[in-house]
């Protein structure tokens, strides 16, 4: 039996806490697996695999808007066009160009709520198939402004979604001009914890971070698609693969700097909206944990091997708290 089954099989059986109660752990986890990498900590910003094939494939992309509820992804495709999965600049060029036709729908009053569940799933195999549970987080609900948290939070990436949806709306059309202003909107750290990052490696984790955000307007949304384009080492996985909740999703990915992973942002085929984040292992390597002093374990980790991944399943404006679509 392999390490990674013996970590699944262990107390299989133990209840699942909640998002809360796990954060403080996935980051300790986080830091210690990647010294000197920056962590974004409110999220599930984790590690995982998928091995790309050699051909282009077709898949159907639905014209519509992500304001509201979150597509409905369960049945067939009323409109769809070929796609061909070989090329970033192509798939996101694409993908801006059907969000450019959706009409926005207004901006989300500061009385309403933002509604989301997510799905997270750990210890994938080389195929992008979840081997461990999927657990579903509790349902989220997040006042539009979020004041409080936005002027108390400890998580220097932490924006409100009004903050996001206003900044998108103002982003400007040019590519490179772009990239600075999000940059600027999450900026690289300066510390042993967060540290400074590459220009590409800090674009592509600010505009990963922008775009998981609910809502952005359609023509901002296509804005950030032009512009991820244009970051050096992006590339697109040409299969779709697997989001945690089991959902094809198309990849664009990048290599981390100076570790064997790389980070995927996955957008759903049907209508081009955000659909989670994954981490990837690119090659097989070795970390040895360890109290400081002594060496504990070896775990081994294998290109296109999935640890966890983290879907978007459900997202909507709504009037109230408890409120659901």
């Amino acid at each position: 039996m392999d390490e990674m089954t013996q970590l699944r099989e262990l107390r299989a059986d133990a209840p699942v806490p909640d998002r809360g109660a796990l954060a403080p752990g996935r980051q300790r986890l986080t830091e210690a697996a990647a010294p000197g990498r920056r962590v974004h900590r409110l999220r599930a910003d984790w590690r995982v695999a998928a091995v790309g094939a050699a051909a282009a494939i077709t898949v159907a992309a639905v014209l519509g808007t992500q304001l509201g509820d979150a597509a409905d992804r369960s049945g067939p495709a009323s409109t769809a066009g070929t796609l061909r999965l070989d090329s970033p600049a192509e798939v996101l060029n694409r993908a801006a160009d059907a969000l450019e036709k959706q009409p926005a729908g207004p901006e989300p009053r500061d009385d309403q709520w933002i509604y989301t569940r997510t799905a997270q799933a750990a210890q994938g195999d080389r195929n992008g198939m979840a081997a461990g549970r999927v657990t579903y987080d509790p349902d989220d609900w997040v006042p539009y402004g979020n004041s409080a948290a936005a002027k108390n939070g400890k998580d220097s990436d932490y924006r409100t979604a009004r903050q996001v949806y206003r900044a998108a709306e103002a982003l400007p059309d040019d590519p490179a001009r772009l990239l600075a202003k999000v940059r600027s909107f999450y900026p690289a750290g300066n510390t042993a914890e967060s540290p400074p990052e590459a220009e590409a490696q800090h674009s592509f984790r600010a505009m990963g971070l922008m775009v998981e955000a609910y809502p952005i307007a359609p023509a901002a949304l296509a804005r950030l698609y032009r512009a991820m384009a244009t970051i050096p080492g992006v590339h697109v996985t040409d299969h779709l693969v697997k989001d945690a909740a089991g959902r094809e999703a198309i990849a664009i990915t990048r290599k981390e700097d100076g570790i064997h992973e790389q980070r995927e942002i996955l957008l759903d085929p049907h209508d081009f909206s955000y659909a989670g984040l994954r981490f990837v292992v690119t090659e097989d390597y070795e970390y040895a944990l360890s109290d400081g002093k002594v060496k504990r374990q070896t775990i081994k980790f294998k290109a296109g091997q999935i640890l966890t991944s983290e879907a978007r399943v459900e997202a909507a404006v709504v009037d109230a708290k408890g409120e659901k679509p």
